[in-house]
């Protein structure tokens, strides 16, 4: 019987960033270095074949630090966390190896920079998001405000409107943020923008890939965690750049075939914590279901690296 004929669209770039191979290596490292177990405070990254092969290797994911006993080393994630909890750890005298990707760090550093400037900080990112968490952790309670949506600015209850600053969460949707900037910008005309986007490289990359796609592509597939934002983010994209259907799937038993029916040409792309092997899984189960003629959609070329801390390049 012979396979219906679909164009694959391949977004390049795709898949993990420079932020997410480093937190992997940085787990992988610490297990070589101080064997099993070594605890995980959250997800590495958010998703679930990740972790699930860091478990199978010796790692603990557990939530919390209280979780965690005194003598093993523990990670913190990639997403960053709030001042309290490195603070915890040196009181509890643990040994802890910190893997917040570099570009979130950036934020952290330039939130603390405004506020020894006498700056009051809004925070254009997602509520309860890990790395939202993380870096309004990185100042005092009511130091940094938060901002989901361009609304949200008419209700901000400011100190002083003369002395504001943004910043941002790094895996945001470009536009959706530019209309938030511009609200902000609008009610508060003195309020001081990042020295540089705080949305990172591999967010913009991912979702310029995405725009470039939607347009030929009937349907778009994104490989990511449902609890991954810069995979949500490539969905709405996707949307928004006029692809009619667009879906989230972890791996390539999470296709709804059946809402694929009668498309010729998809676009497929996987998030910033996804790994290659999972794109070539969908790209297996697309294959046997159909003659696939694959044409990859390179809109930027990726070649950042960020090294491991010291302490895990010590013998």
């Amino acid at each position: 019987m012979s396979h219906p004929p679909l164009t694959l669209y391949l977004a390049a770039p795709r898949g993990f960033c420079a932020g997410v191979v480093r937190a992997i290596k940085i787990v992988e490292m610490a297990l070589e270095k101080w064997g099993a177990p070594v605890y995980m405070r959250h997800e590495i990254v958010h998703n679930k074949y990740v972790v699930d092969g860091l478990r199978a290797k010796g790692a603990v994911f557990v939530e919390t630090l209280a979780e965690c006993p005194d003598d093993r080393p523990v990670i913190f994630s990639a997403h960053g966390v709030a001042k309290s909890v490195p603070a915890a750890a040196e009181a509890r005298e643990m040994l802890f190896v910190d893997a917040t990707c570099p570009l979130v760090s950036k934020v952290h550093i330039e939130a603390e920079r405004h506020a020894e400037n006498g700056l009051q900080m809004v925070m254009i990112g997602h509520k309860g998001h890990p790395e939202t968490v993380g870096t309004m952790g990185q100042l005092p309670e009511g130091e940094v405000l938060l901002v989901e949506t361009p609304e949200d600015v008419a209700t901000l209850n400011v100190r002083d409107e003369n002395k504001l600053a943004y910043i941002t969460q790094t895996t945001l949707s470009i536009d959706d943020t530019a209309l938030i900037v511009e609200a902000l910008k609008e009610r508060f005309p003195a309020i001081k923008a990042p020295h540089k986007e705080d949305i990172c490289y591999a967010t913009t990359n991912r979702q310029e890939a995405v725009k470039a796609m939607a347009p030929k592509s009937d349907a778009i597939l994104v490989i990511g965690a449902p609890n991954s934002s810069n995979s949500k983010r490539l969905v709405e994209v996707a949307k928004a750049a006029g692809c009619g259907y667009s879906q989230l799937v972890q791996r390539a038993t999470d296709i709804d075939w059946r809402a694929l029916e009668g498309v010729k040409s998809i676009g497929l792309t996987a998030g910033a914590s996804a790994p290659e092997v999972l794109v070539d899984e969908v790209i297996g189960a697309f294959q046997d279901r159909y003659d696939v003629t694959v044409e990859t959609i390179e809109t930027a070329e990726e070649n950042v690296e960020f090294k491991v801390p010291r302490v895990l390049r010590t013998a």
